[in-house]
């Protein structure tokens, strides 16, 4: 359901008004009376959807059309303000996290797609979840727990990708110091082989994989930088030593025009990879937030998100447009082959 005090709720009930079809098996993981709240303020002029009560995620199988199936997790929220850091809607959003997660281990639900949740309330929900960065932080250790091993035994990255363009970080959550001090060969190198694997799955092919520079004009052969000299070249290299189809380093301030795909300019390229997180997320977003989705690679089950956070500034008022979601819907099931 993502944060209560931001617009997941709102843009999940606006989405099962608009697409029930493409809705039709999909339940919220949440609070039944935030959903109820959310589901009035998207009706407009008409009623709103009813609420329906789940006991187990089966149930939703056999949910009625025109309605929102929602599955209580724990105690009931109660929380009324809207565009607020709450400390208890940042402790209920990462119980919504951890509810999913297992159930997608234990094959309880086919995919997961989360609603943004706001990562300065996670934190002021104290323990466990203070130590979590965000959604990707703790489902790899809800992972990991599963498994048997430690975190850094299910290395997972994130893709956010639209119709025109798909980018893979090398690392996420990192002040921009420690994003250029993971830039190493060891972490390319495993952000490769992830990025292959994943989207060979996605196309059914082998994919052609871009790789951004670190430094301007990919270093210029060492002048502004050796980090393309010393890690990201000889990473690319052994991945082409393993069969992928991968090539650069191409300078980060035209790469990502080259592998954009448009009618009238295919991309050159199926994905980049960017080496740090802004330098991926801002071509992607600048193309159209509404349209973008991120997608958690490495995890054992699908999950993807919509790419935007919370709005604060406007949630509670009924105008956030739920498109992002709907395309991390579509994304999700097309990943578990259930569109």
């Amino acid at each position: 359901m993502g944060d209560a005090a931001g617009i997941g709720p709102e843009i999940i009930a606006r989405a099962f008004r608009q697409q029930p079809e493409m809705l039709k098996n999909c339940f919220v993981a949440g609070d039944v009376g935030t959903m109820r709240r959310a589901a009035a303020l998207v009706a407009g002029d008409g009623p709103a959807l009813p609420v329906l009560v789940l006991d187990s995620p089966q149930e939703a199988l056999k949910a009625p059309p025109r309605c929102i199936p929602v599955l209580q997790v724990g105690a009931s929220l109660g929380l009324q303000e809207y565009g607020r850091v709450s400390a208890q809607a940042g402790e209920f959003a990462g119980r919504c996290v951890v509810w999913a997660a297992d159930a997608a281990l234990a094959g309880d639900i086919a995919a997961m797609v989360t609603a943004p949740l706001h990562k300065e309330a996670l934190s002021a929900a104290g323990a466990p979840y203070d130590a979590f960065p965000g959604h990707t932080e703790i489902l790899q250790s809800r992972a990991a727990l599963a498994l048997g091993l430690p975190v850094n035994g299910v290395p997972v990255r994130m893709m956010l990708a639209n119709e025109a363009l798909r980018t893979v970080l090398l690392s996420i959550h990192l002040s921009l110091r420690e994003a250029v001090e993971a830039v190493t060969f060891d972490n390319i190198l495993q952000t490769l082989r992830i990025t292959r694997t994943a989207m060979r799955e996605i196309l059914g092919r082998e994919p052609v994989i871009a790789v951004a520079g670190l430094n301007p004009h990919a270093g210029e052969g060492g002048l502004f930088g050796r980090e393309e000299i010393e890690h990201i070249a000889p990473a690319i290299a052994a991945a082409q030593q393993e069969g992928g189809r991968v090539l650069g380093p191409f300078a980060p301030d035209t790469v990502f025009m080259r592998a954009r795909n448009t009618p009238d300019h295919p991309g050159e390229f199926d994905v980049v990879v960017a080496m740090y997180h802004d330098q991926g997320l801002i071509p992607v977003k600048y193309l159209g937030v509404e349209d973008g989705v991120n997608i958690t690679l490495g995890l054992p089950w699908v999950r993807t998100s919509p790419d935007h956070g919370t709005a604060f500034d406007i949630a509670g008022q009924g105008v956030a447009s739920p498109a992002s979601l709907l395309a991390a819907i579509r994304m999700a099931k097309r990943l578990v082959n259930l569109a």
